[in-house]
């Protein structure tokens, strides 16, 4: 008989999966890694769960503990499903940016989740970086993921994503397109196959609001370049360790409305329900196709489902209201 022992065990080996419609202009073959196939519907649980065993096997997470994690919800979902195997409990901190579907999904599967203001400094007390800290320091044995700087989480990447892709393609990928928010998957699978072939080009998918791509480009981390943006998921107004700016070729910016009116085409013109970021992620490949020619395999990873979205992107009044759509 064929079975995973837990539900763990299911994570990982996800399809590579043919962009027919929405790149039917562009000149080479456009591979999507369709990530919602694991079993928390995202590629948060790749790093999630290597997380959670590298901080067992050191000892950080003890017997009986409670994860603490600040997230937009897919990371969360990740611990959790390992947590409730585990026998952990969980403490989530989230922006009230976030769709109201990843709260519901947190608390679903037994998550305690704290809810903090997105217009703040990420050093205010009230913000989500600062509090999941707190807790981390005030709850009885706990530990505190912090996923932004935690090495764990572009390892995954490394050992599984960026080998698991690297195959698929019999190593005929050129270049790789993923959006950026804490850089682990950027890094980890960027690391990889850069080891495999120098010359594959690694591109990250950045929003309005971020830093990242004046940070790449200029080395100084602009203030200004900080400000609320909708896209979830992606972009940052930090700089995490995890982002390794050396292995990354370039970032394209994608603009609020962009993101969400692909997420809204992929669903419609490709028959794939994802998250908002796999909107940016797509409307990035367009922006970049003329770096691309005939030979060229392309891979853009899609991180999460579109069922963490329905009351936003996936919802015609919300759209108009934000004048995305007429």
């Amino acid at each position: 008989m064929n079975y995973a022992k837990n539900i763990l065990e299911t994570i990982g080996n996800t399809p590579l999966v043919k962009i027919n419609k929405i790149t039917e202009n562009l000149p080479c073959l456009v591979l999507s890694k369709y990530e919602t196939f694991n079993p928390g519907n995202s590629v948060k649980d790749r790093m999630a769960l290597m997380m959670i065993e590298d901080a067992e096997a050191d000892g950080r997470l003890k017997p009986g503990g409670t994860i603490i994690e600040g997230t937009s919800g897919n990371t969360g979902m990740g611990l959790a499903l390992a947590a409730i195997v585990k026998g952990y409990k969980c403490i989530f901190v989230i922006s009230d940016k976030q769709s109201k579907e990843k709260m519901d999904i947190l608390r679903a599967v037994g998550a305690e989740v704290v809810v903090c203001p997105t217009d703040v400094e990420p050093d205010d007390p009230r913000s989500y970086y600062s509090v999941s800290k707190r807790l981390g320091k005030e709850t009885p044995n706990s530990w505190y993921v912090n996923q932004y700087d935690n090495p764990s989480n572009a390892k995954a990447h490394y050992q599984s994503t960026g080998p698991e892709i690297w195959k698929q393609t019999d190593g005929k990928i050129t270049h790789f397109v993923v959006g950026v928010g804490t850089g682990g998957t950027i890094s980890g699978v960027g690391k990889y196959l850069k080891e495999k072939n120098p010359n594959i080009k690694i591109w990250g998918i950045d929003t309005y609001g971020s830093v990242f791509k004046k940070y790449h480009e200029t080395g100084i981390f602009d203030e200004k370049e900080i400000y609320p943006y909708v896209t979830e998921g992606i972009g940052e107004d930090i700089l995490p360790k995890n982002v390794d700016f050396d292995i990354i070729d370039g970032f394209t910016k994608v603009t609020d409305k962009d993101a969400a009116v692909y997420t809204q085409e992929l669903a419609k013109q490709e028959g794939m329900f994802l998250g908002n970021s796999a909107g940016a992620a797509i409307k990035g490949v367009l922006q970049l196709q003329e770096r691309f020619t005939k030979d060229d395999v392309v891979v853009v990873l899609f991180h999460d489902h579109g069922s963490r979205y329905v009351g936003k992107m996936f919802n015609d009044d919300w759209m108009r209201e934000m004048g995305y759509i007429d």
